[in-house]
């Protein structure tokens, strides 16, 4: 059986010097901080993706402004098997309104945290590599992160 390949988006707005994170809800990475997003719907842009799902996970209105990075996700079941590849392309956008701010279904929390503080958090991995690289390079500079996870995946 081949493992699916999924696409989606994660969504990077700063207000103040603060980067907003979800707790995820859902595997893979449960329980960890994440870049807000999730998967394309059919006929729908990548920056459409991301307006989209940033508003439904966190009820933060955005104008998405263009990609920053791309990241390779392999998720691993327990035994090393590919059980699913993501492609998250990584957009940042421009707060319109973040005055409705709060989780949506998909997210335990949603909230704004400095960048200072970023990587003392319970990041998950592809978030992680995401504010390594661009704390220390800066925008504008994509090179894809090649990220693997193991995760104890159910069948049913």
């Amino acid at each position: 059986m081949r493992a699916p390949i999924r696409v989606g988006v994660g969504v990077l707005v700063i207000e103040n010097g603060r980067a907003l994170l979800v707790k995820r809800r859902n595997p893979p990475s449960a329980n960890m901080w994440s870049l807000p997003g999730g998967h394309l719907e059919p006929g729908e842009s990548i920056l459409e993706a991301a307006e989209r799902e940033l508003e439904e996970e966190t009820g933060v209105r955005a104008k998405a402004l263009g990609i920053i990075d791309i990241t390779d996700l392999f998720v691993r079941d327990q035994n090393g098997a590919l059980a699913t590849r993501y492609v998250i392309i990584d957009v940042i956008a421009d707060p319109i309104d973040t005055s409705r701010l709060k989780a949506g279904s998909d997210a335990m929390e949603a909230k704004f945290h400095s960048l200072e503080e970023i990587l003392s958090l319970d990041l998950t991995p592809s978030t992680r590599k995401f504010f390594e690289k661009l704390l220390s390079r800066g925008f504008c500079q994509i090179y894809p992160s090649n990220v693997t996870i193991m995760e104890n995946i159910g069948l049913g």
